[in-house]
């Protein structure tokens, strides 16, 4: 499975709190806050940056694109360089379709009920996170112009874990992941910067349905 790509995502549990309620609580509560924010997101678009270092390689480049989420387990990403790559989770099925690294193939994987598979990563995130990790403060940082704060995650339970160690950093004002990096156990270090978030707008329901192109090999992992 390319790295380029895979867990590409974990924008697409995005969180959401109102501004009120943001301004009325000390940052001590900010991660709590953004659990209880990302509960109430049923759909979200959003634009995004990915920064993808391979230290094996001593490659780094930089994906784009942008998503479309429809909770539970439904998932779309288009990327826009490189151009044509997509990932769709249609709600019980994975498929990724990734013509710059792996022409003539997509990949096609079962989900759990009510998940969006490995893409998803802010489920890992956010859910109980001070029982699953080691948090620890991470600092400061303007983050496309929003202030934020930032928390490190190192899982408690090493087997089985989804990454090595992550770093999440949540928006001042209204609780949302603006930027994660996660280093992954392969060791290959990803981050992903929200360039546009719109928590609970439409989406497009033919978004998550993915048609197999003429001439393209099914690969079933």
């Amino acid at each position: 499975m390319p790295y380029r790509h895979f867990r590409a995502l974990a924008l697409a549990g995005a969180l959401f709190a109102p501004l009120s309620l943001a301004a009325s609580r000390p940052q001590a509560d900010l991660l709590d806050r953004a659990v209880a924010a990302w509960t109430k997101v049923k759909t979200a678009r959003a634009t995004f940056e990915q920064t993808i270092t391979n230290s094996l390689t001593g490659r780094t480049f930089t994906t784009t694109g942008e998503y479309q989420q429809q909770r539970p387990g439904k998932l779309s990403v288009r990327f826009s360089e490189p151009a044509n790559d997509r990932i769709v989770a249609d709600g019980s099925r994975l498929w990724l379709y990734l013509p710059s690294t792996t022409p003539g193939q997509v990949i096609r994987t079962s989900l759990k009920s009510g998940t969006s598979g490995t893409v998803d990563l802010s489920e890992q995130f956010l859910t109980a996170p001070r029982s699953r990790y080691t948090v620890t403060p991470a600092g400061t940082a303007q983050v496309s112009g929003r202030a934020t704060h930032a928390f490190g995650l190192v899982p408690k339970q090493k087997e089985g874990a989804p990454f090595q160690s992550a770093t999440v950093w949540i928006d001042d004002a209204d609780a949302t992941i603006r930027q994660f990096e996660v280093t992954e156990t392969s060791g290959v270090q990803r981050r992903v910067r929200l360039t546009s978030f719109r928590p609970n707008a439409p989406v497009d329901a033919s978004a998550f349905t993915f048609k197999v192109p003429e001439g393209i090999r099914v690969v079933d992992r």
